[in-house]
């Protein structure tokens, strides 16, 4: 069974939980422990307000049924970094499994129904950094390098997705968040240089790419921005989808790639998004 929840539904359960948070650092109280709903999963949330701009979640967890939620669009103010060390999910963007990640960028993100699974636990690392402290740690022309650029986009462009593995460099970093030793005053320090890390460990890879240096899914980079350009005219289309024949001539491919490059880079069918 599939248990359905709406975007009002979810806010009201977080509020549930909030009434009965728990505090696992008695020296901080930006750090929150969260219970899942008996009636949903076993496990917890841990969110951990770094600092402005900052912030970081931990998910431990099972489901005992898969899950669909629906949200309604909305303009994503921050970069997510959002990493799978078990369990997946999956939405109108991607497909995240275990030892994935998922880059989002800033912009907006319409209507999408998000699905979990009950087959594995999940355990989940998720960065959240607001545009302008990516932008605090660049020189005095405070403007992102042209290969992250993309990263921050305005409230009616839909926002840059992104998938990729997540790297025993990586691996070793979220490991080290999750059996953090300490309390206090050390332990946000030593959290805040973690998600840092982990941080600019994606950000490194996502400049490699976008350079041509490194190709997603032994795909070429020219292909990949013609199948990330299909995904933007089938969003703009939802309700008057171009046929296959169409799309593929639109981003000049023949519809062999176009479909097998859509299966590469999202693990969906070229049209999942359709009503």
């Amino acid at each position: 069974m599939t248990i359905s929840l709406s975007e009002q539904a979810i806010a009201d359960f977080y509020q549930e939980m909030l009434a009965i948070a728990q505090f696992p650092d008695p020296e901080d109280e930006l750090d929150l422990l969260l219970p899942q709903p008996s009636w949903l999963s076993e496990g917890y949330e841990r969110e951990i307000t770094l600092r402005e701009g900052l912030n970081l979640v931990i998910y431990n967890y099972r489901l005992h049924d898969c899950s669909e939620v629906a949200f309604l669009s909305f303009q994503e103010e921050s970069i997510c970094y959002h990493f799978h060390l078990s369990g997946q999910h999956q939405d109108a963007y991607t497909e995240v499994n275990n030892l994935e990640y998922a880059l989002y960028g800033s912009g907006l993100a319409p209507k999408q129904i998000c699905v979990g699974s009950d087959r594995y636990p999940v355990l989940e690392v998720i960065v959240y950094m607001q545009p302008e402290l990516l932008i605090s740690f660049i020189g005095k022309d405070k403007k992102l390098p042209l290969e992250l650029q993309h990263l921050i986009r305005p409230s009616h462009q839909i926002f840059y997705t992104r998938v990729g593995k997540t790297s025993p460099a990586m691996q070793r970093v979220l490991w080290q968040i999750i059996r953090c030793p300490y309390q206090g005053i050390t332990k946000r320090m030593y959290l805040e240089g973690k998600a840092l890390e982990v941080a600019a460990l994606v950000l490194e890879y996502e400049r490699e790419v976008q350079q041509g240096k490194r190709y997603l899914y032994n795909l070429k980079p020219d292909y990949i921005d013609r199948i990330y350009r299909a995904r933007e005219i089938l969003l703009q289309n939802l309700h008057q989808s171009p046929s296959l024949m169409e799309l593929a001539q639109q981003v000049q491919l023949n519809d062999y790639l176009l479909k097998r490059g859509f299966r590469k880079v999202f693990g969906k069918t070229v049209f999942w998004l359709s009503p």
